[in-house]
């Protein structure tokens, strides 16, 4: 079999096992996803109807791209398999069996925003505090409780629960949950939580529903099984009861997720459900050099917790990992915005190569007006996606509307926009209304001279005549053809049309590219049903992973380190190694969330193929104060002979012990012989033989010359690498590089348009 022929043997043994519980551990760039497909293949290879595998992902572009893959192997038999995300897939399900549940099958998924409307709703009736109960807090509140499958009633019946939202001041929190819940089963609406909550209901309840997907899906297959959480552990727990063909795949070092509710004992303690497994381990790494990889596994060697691998690379040794001091976060923003100036140039790579990885959004300030000053061309990742701005929300409002009229918090957004006459006021009626006689808003809307008085009676009826013709329309018109009759009967292209401010063109523009992508869709080829409530459900289970992301863009990655995972780079510059910021303050109550930050630094360690970079800052402003900072305890854990200093910083004030031997080092005393504070002797010491062991003072009248006539055998002065002699001199302006030989640290090559040198004389 051709395909089998690129795999190791370890992967090839892991593709081969096909029956029976399989776990599949699977390191850094290990090439996981290659052998996930070609399992799936060799199943279909092997007889395996494709109509009996499913294959549950975390990203819409991870079952996309497996999906392809599998296709290339085995043909058509490939669109067959139910692959996805948790959500999609079991959304799918949902859609088929939802009546026996009491939904209906075309069901609104609502996202955290219309979660949120209808939580404020709730907070303003029951006349709340909102800053109590603060909307983003009781929505995680319910979130975790859904996870964890805990019903509104059990929420509201247990002892433990109740105590602590009373000792709190939150009492009704269990009476939010369960208004919220009432409220979404009225709006004919699931939330994300519920897609899954729902499942596990339906299985639960209806045992002929569980038994029918048992003896459906004979093969099971589950990434990242180290991100599942409770609730996705029991679903894939029993559907895989019958037949006990279940293959995870996963790596307990890249478990980052346990905020949203990841659980990592499913891997850890994986074996315990299935004392038959057989386990595969995939240690070579095929993406990053061995001292990347090197750097990685001894930060990671530090966990406790973890299942036990030799993670290797047959790579080249590569770049020792830079260590960047700096003065401020500021500073430290300048050195990564021209070092990947530098090394674009000298190295002759593109933008897209670099990534500029953080631990929380806020730091990308620095990082990004470094960048701009140099004209960088950058994009950040994780930011407002395009399905999120209002002008698209609008109008998928409208899509909402068309095919579930009881969608409650569809209808509020755009009944009176554009405006139609039915104010705050009248939808204030319409709801209470419906409140007191036990129906649905829309129901009121039908039959206005039946529920309400007065003018807003004409207005509502118009809107609801004009909701019922996109009805009739939408059920037998292309997605296409059906979206842009809305757009524009609606009024809401026109509105947009006739705000002529860059805001409003944008907004259009954005209306227009919404349009062009359904557009796309109605035509595509690889689908058999094209209407729009199937653009709608494609759209509404979009990952952040597969949100606004142009792979094609040559821009400078930023994004947080959650953000990055699944992703790689050429180069890596990971910054903000400082304590309470990486590891983060909040994280070092307890082993278990330290660890957590400890797998995430080797998540962003794993991300560079060639060149990785770590930085930090003696000091950054925090809440407007500068404050002192000290360097992460994880540095000290990275093995000394990975790693090359570059101690750029000038020196502190702090009172800290580590900054007073940064001052010796920068007077020439002894350098530091440890990142941070001294530690107890089970900690090996980083041994700083760098060449920057004794760090350059520039000299008083130090300023950065005109070096557009430099030539070879001019002494010079370098304010970090102190006084060198030009060697020689290549390439054309404004891009000459120079090679200087430094006396305190040997040769190094620089871009004279980024190196600021002081030119002393010109004697050869």
């Amino acid at each position: 079999m051709d395909y089998l022929q690129g795999l190791n043997p370890e992967q090839r043994a892991a593709v081969e096992q096909t029956e029976g519980p399989v776990m599949i551990i699977a390191g850094a760039g290990s090439g996981k996803t290659r052998v996930i497909t070609y399992r799936v293949a060799h199943l279909i290879r092997k007889g395996v109807d494709s109509f009996n595998i499913l294959v549950l992902t975390f990203t819409n572009k991870a079952a996309r791209e497996m999906r392809e893959r599998i296709t290339h192997v085995v043909g058509t038999e490939a669109k067959n398999i139910w692959m996805g995300t948790f959500h999609s897939v079991f959304a799918k399900l949902l859609r088929v069996e939802a009546d026996k549940i009491g939904y209906p099958n075309n069901f609104t998924i609502y996202d955290t925003d219309d979660s949120k409307s209808v939580l404020r709703a709730i907070l303003k009736e029951m006349n709340l505090d909102d800053k109590l109960y603060n909307v983003n807090f009781v929505l995680n509140r319910i979130s975790a409780s859904k996870n964890n499958l805990i019903s509104w009633q059990e929420y509201q019946k247990n002892e433990q629960i109740q105590a602590d939202d009373m000792s709190s001041g939150r009492g009704q929190l269990g009476v939010i949950y369960q208004n919220y819940a009432t409220r979404c089963f009225r709006a004919g609406a699931m939330d994300f939580d519920d897609l899954l909550y729902k499942t596990n209901e339906l299985l639960k309840l209806h045992p002929e529903v569980l038994n029918k997907y048992q003896h459906k899906f004979k093969y099971l297959m589950v990434d990242e099984y180290q991100d599942t959480n409770f609730s996705q552990y029991l679903i894939v727990k029993k559907l895989a009861a019958v037949n006990e063909n279940l293959c995870v795949v996963g790596d307990d070092a890249q478990s980052i997720y346990a905020f949203r509710g990841a659980n990592i004992q499913n891997i850890l303690n994986f074996e315990k459900d299935y004392p038959d497994l057989k386990v595969f381990k995939l240690e070579q790494n095929y993406r990053s050099t061995q001292n990347i990889v090197n750097v990685a596994n001894s930060i990671i060697s530090n966990n406790k917790e973890q299942l036990k691998k030799n993670v290797f690379s047959e790579k080249e040794a590569g770049d020792k990992i830079k260590i960047l001091r700096a003065f401020s976060d500021n500073e430290e923003g300048k050195m990564v915005a021209e070092a990947i100036m530098q090394d674009r140039s000298l190295k002759g790579k593109k933008w897209h190569d670099f990534a500029i990885l953080y631990r929380t959004n806020a730091q990308s300030r620095s990082m990004e007006e470094a960048l701009r000053k140099l004209g960088v061309p950058y994009k950040i990742y994780g930011g407002l996606s395009f399905y999120q701005r209002k002008e698209i929300k609008d109008l998928v409002a409208y899509f909402r509307l068309t095919f579930n009229a009881n969608d409650e918090e569809a209808l509020k957004r755009i009944i009176n926009y554009p405006k139609r006459g039915i104010g705050d006021t009248s939808v204030e009626k319409i709801i209470i209304s419906a409140d007191q006689n036990q129906i649905t808003p829309w129901e009121v809307i039908v039959e206005p001279a039946k529920y309400l008085e007065g003018k807003i009676s004409g207005a509502v009826s118009t809107f609801a005549t004009m909701i019922q013709s996109f009805q009739v329309l939408a059920k037998t018109k292309s997605a296409y053809e059906a979206a842009l009759y809305i757009a524009q009967h609606s009024g809401l292209l026109k509105d947009l049309y006739e705000d002529k401010s860059v805001e409003g063109l944008n907004r259009y523009e954005n209306i227009q590219e919404l349009l062009n992508g359904i557009k796309e869709f109605s035509e595509r080829e690889d689908i058999e049903e094209k209407g729009l409530d199937i653009f709608m459900q494609d759209i509404a289970l979009l990952t952040n992973d597969d949100k606004d992301k142009n792979p094609d863009a040559d821009t400078v990655s930023l994004m947080t380190i959650h953000s990055s995972k699944g992703l790689e780079f050429s180069q890596v510059h990971v910054v903000g190694l400082e304590e309470n910021l990486f590891p983060s303050q909040m994280s070092l109550n307890s082993r278990s969330d330290l660890e957590e930050e400890r797998r995430l630094f080797y998540v962003a360690v794993t991300r560079a193929e060639t060149k990785l970079t770590i930085s930090y800052a003696t000091s950054r402003f925090k809440f407007g104060t500068l404050i002192s900072c000290e360097p992460s305890r994880f540095l000290d854990e990275i093995d000394a002979k990975y790693l090359e200093l570059d101690y750029s910083a000038k020196p502190s004030t702090s009172n800290n012990p580590f900054f007073d031997d940064d001052r010796k080092a920068w007077s020439g005393g002894k350098q530091a012989d440890t990142f941070s504070k001294p530690k107890p002797a089970t900690s090996a010491p980083v041994k700083t033989t760098s060449i920057l062991a004794k760090a350059h003072v520039p000299s008083p009248n130090f300023a950065p010359s005109d070096t557009s006539n430099l030539q070879v055998g001019m002494e010079v002065e370098h304010e970090r690498f102190g006084f060198g002699k030009v060697l020689n001199l290549e390439g054309n302006k404004p891009d000459i590089k120079a090679t200087i030989f430094f006396k305190e640290i040997g040769q190094k090559q620089l871009l004279l348009k980024f190196a600021k040198l002081y030119i002393i004389n010109n004697i050869n």
